[in-house]
């Protein structure tokens, strides 16, 4: 094994930081389903997608591919609500929902796929024509913007849960709803805000797929596993820890593929969270 260079190494783990600011927008949005509202909602992932090729049709139509979020965010405000409300109606369970939301992924895949066709598609936009070389290493544009908006939304979303009541009515709804409730709190309109904002913030993260990846319907699935290996990482409900958990992986996988081999990354975030599990098992409750 022939080690790597360090202006190689050091450039892998750049790579894996704006990978990594991915893997924690697309997980940040399924944590907080997951850990506040009690819903495993698989067709997160699918609903990032379909706002990738959204964004990949509007910019196509002239539209700039920032300026599509002005349409994405509050069109997936509204469809997420609208998930949860009909989940809400029928009760479903958090085993349930995930049971209900796989379905719903294949759905949107099936969607994807008659409007798009399984071609391969690739956003061509500005963006991806610019790129910095700071001290040797090479800094793009579309994944400077995803970590901007990763670590952005991130932050805000945790200020919220913090520091306002709408997040302090949140967690304690997410820890005894009833109690909650008996003071006040108006859980459903709550959960449904909450709801609304992990599907927007599946839109953003689409953006972010459309600006720096090639897309295909079956790649939907390709993203479940190392995604949510950051959110059980991270810790449910929490608004920072899968940014941090996203990048570690992303880090750990990048320079993995470095020094050896690109088929050895997906072991490592794998192995992070076996480790985890077994070891500190009451981290992803």
């Amino acid at each position: 094994m022939t080690l790597p260079s360090a202006t190689l190494l050091a450039q892998s783990v750049l790579s894996g930081v704006f990978v990594g600011a991915l893997y924690g927008l697309l997980g940040l949005g399924l944590s907080l389903s997951w850990g506040l509202l009690r819903q495993i909602n698989l067709a997160h992932f699918a609903f990032a997608f379909l706002a990738a090729y959204l964004c990949y049709q509007l910019s196509a139509m002239g539209m700039d591919p920032l300026a599509t979020l002005v349409i994405i965010v509050p069109a997936f405000f509204a469809l997420g609500a609208a998930l949860h409300a009909l989940m809400a109606r029928f009760a479903i369970t958090p085993f349930n929902s995930l049971l209900v939301t796989f379905g719903l992924t294949g759905i949107v895949e099936a969607l994807i796929q008659s409007i798009w066709t399984a071609d391969y598609r690739k956003l061509e936009s500005s963006y991806g024509e610019h790129r910095w070389k700071v001290a040797g290493l090479y800094v793009p544009l579309p994944e400077l913007i995803t970590l901007s908006l990763a670590v952005g939304l991130s932050f805000a979303v945790w200020a919220v849960l913090r520091y306002t009541d709408l997040g302090r009515a949140l967690r304690a709804s997410a820890e005894d709803a009833p109690i909650a409730a008996a003071f006040g709190i108006h859980e459903r309109r709550n959960a449904l805000l909450l709801a609304g904002t992990c599907s927007a913030l599946a839109g953003v993260a689409g953006l972010c797929l459309a600006l720096g990846f090639t897309l295909a319907p079956s790649q939907i699935y390709a993203w479940v596993g190392v995604v949510f290996a950051a959110v059980m990482l991270g810790g449910l409900g929490r608004a920072l820890a899968p940014l941090i958990a996203g990048i570690v992986i992303g880090v750990s996988e990048a320079v993995t593929m470095a020094v050896t081999a690109p088929s050895w990354a997906p072991l490592v975030s794998f192995a992070l969270l076996i480790a985890i599990l077994l070891f500190r098992p009451g981290r992803a409750a």
